[in-house]
């Protein structure tokens, strides 16, 4: 295994590397202050725009989405953007400044895997150039979504349209005000075998009967802009030509969409954690408790080396997914998927717990963004399916795999 970067690969994280210099950290503050205030929940950062532009005009734009994609692709392998997004998982809000964020990230790929070309005319364009934002409407209250199969929204024929009804959360993305088009799954077919029961469909968000009940918070953090819904639809009525790929084929677009967005949360992981290892590391050059400062203490030193291990463990786990994925596909990389998603948000838990520690009363509040990344770490040990899920899962081929070797 090679895990070398390409020389496109490091040019491209110098100059993002750069562009954080320039453009991200100067407004970091100001555009976390921002959205921490209560009464600019679901509004954009005045300065949003700006910043996005100056990034595509430096051709950071749209770096997420693997070459196999063709003519909506600026080229790049897994590998070779992994660096980078670790680089924009230092700070939360930014990976939208250069269109690389959830959830428009996963829905882009469906849309350029699985549309037609009047749905890519229609909504991946405008996706692609950031003009609009989107949401995945998966995950429903009443059912245990972790098993994709118990979703039981309806949709239902119904002439030339289909009629949906059921209600969804944890939907983000639905609350920003940017957002026009959700993707909705759901059921088909109720009495089809088990996986071919679900379709996606596309669903603008302002058609009628498409309501928001209200948004939600992870652990007290709204995620603003773009947030996560709580959405009742009722009678929602769609023309057949928003289907996704085929009645019966949602549970396969779903797999298909869920790998990649893995992988790319996982990368960002690293970027949250590797950012708090460092401030842990300065912190403890000039905090002095018992007449010496932190960094003479062993325990503080373990903290450090324990961090930097699992930091790199990780990071070199997740190089060898993407390598995988690059080399012999998403399906065939489903193991390594598995272990990253298990590994990661564990790993930055621990780091970002040992930050906080270090730091003390300082570490809880809104002066670092050491509180949010473990809010946001802490989800990502549920969010594209619990770690409980994907140890099933791996454990199970895993068995496979060496069960045919006897």
């Amino acid at each position: 295994m090679n895990f070398e970067y390409t020389e496109k690969s490091l040019e491209l994280q110098e100059k993002l590397k750069q562009f954080f210099n320039v453009h991200i950290q100067p407004v970091a503050e100001e555009v976390e202050s921002f959205h921490a205030n209560p009464k600019n929940a679901w509004k954009r950062w005045p300065g949003t725009e700006d910043l996005k532009e100056k990034a595509r005009a430096e051709g950071l734009w749209n770096l997420f989405l693997p070459k196999a994609y063709g003519a909506f692709s600026p080229g790049l392998t897994n590998l070779e953007y992994a660096p980078l997004a670790e680089l924009m998982g230092r700070y939360l809000w930014s990976s939208e400044i250069f269109n690389c964020s959830a959830p428009d990230t996963g829905n882009m790929e469906v849309l350029a895997k699985y549309g037609t070309p009047e749905q890519q005319e229609r909504w991946l364009q405008p996706l692609l150039e950031g003009k609009i934002r989107s949401a995945f409407l998966m995950t429903e209250p009443e059912v245990a979504s972790s098993d994709a199969t118990n979703i039981e929204t309806s949709i239902v024929s119904d002439g030339d349209d289909y009629v949906i009804n059921g209600r969804k959360w944890w939907s983000s993305g639905a609350m920003d005000p940017n957002c026009k088009i959700t993707i909705v799954m759901g059921k088909t077919d109720f009495d089809a075998p088990r996986h071919q029961q679900q379709s996606m469909v596309l669903v603008p968000i302002d058609t009628p009967g498409l309501n928001v009940v209200r948004p939600l918070t992870v652990f007290g953090y709204n995620d603003s802009p773009e947030g996560h819904a709580e959405i009742q639809m009722t009678n929602v009525r769609v023309p057949k030509e928003n289907l996704l790929l085929g009645e019966g084929r949602g549970f396969e677009i779903a797999q298909g969409r869920l790998g990649p967005g893995r992988i790319h949360h996982c990368m960002r992981l690293i970027g949250m954690a590797q950012r708090s290892l460092e401030i842990m590391a300065e912190r403890t050059t000039h905090r002095k408790p018992f007449g010496r400062t932190l960094d003479t203490y062993s325990s503080v030193r373990q903290a450090i080396a324990k961090s930097a291990c699992q930091i790199e463990q990780t990071r070199l786990l997740v190089l060898s997914a993407a390598d995988k994925m690059d080399r012999v596909g998403n399906k065939e990389a489903k193991d390594l998927i598995a272990m990253i998603k298990i590994v990661a948000p564990s790993m930055a838990l621990d780091v970002i717990d040992r930050a906080i520690q270090v730091l003390g009363g300082k570490g809880v509040g809104n002066d670092t963004p050491l509180a949010h990344f473990y809010a946001a770490a802490r989800m990502l040990r549920l969010a594209d399916g619990p770690d409980e899920v994907h140890m099933s899962q791996l454990g199970k081929s895993i068995i496979k795999q060496y069960a045919q070797t006897r």
